[in-house]
């Protein structure tokens, strides 16, 4: 009888010692879990960000596209994007630029 007692006694304690296990391993799992989930909502929300900049880039682009569109001189829409974004200049035009910044 006493060896029985000792046995389920056994018994109880090595299940308490597993379930105990089981449940630290699964507060652990979700502890990781939620970090895991935390930086990748904070990586997310950076994009988005990012996103939301380009859209307003992109949308006052637009605008000013539609603007050149509605005036119809296109001359001097060339002659902007020309001096802008080709590095175009007249010929009697002299350019400077600061090189002490290197």
């Amino acid at each position: 009888m006493a060896s029985s007692k000792l046995k389920k006694l056994k018994k109880k304690g090595l299940f308490g010692l597993v379930s105990r296990g089981i449940i630290i391993v699964a507060v652990i799992v979700c502890v990781v879990s939620f970090i895991v989930t935390q930086t990748n909502l904070t990586e997310m929300e950076s994009e988005l960000g990012d996103i939301a900049e380009k859209i307003d880039e992109v949308e006052a682009e637009n605008v000013e596209l539609q603007r050149v569109l509605e005036d119809d001189d296109m001359n001097a829409y060339m002659e902007k994007i020309a001096i802008e974004e080709m590095d175009y200049a007249y010929p009697n035009e002299r350019r400077y630029y600061d090189t002490s910044r290197n």
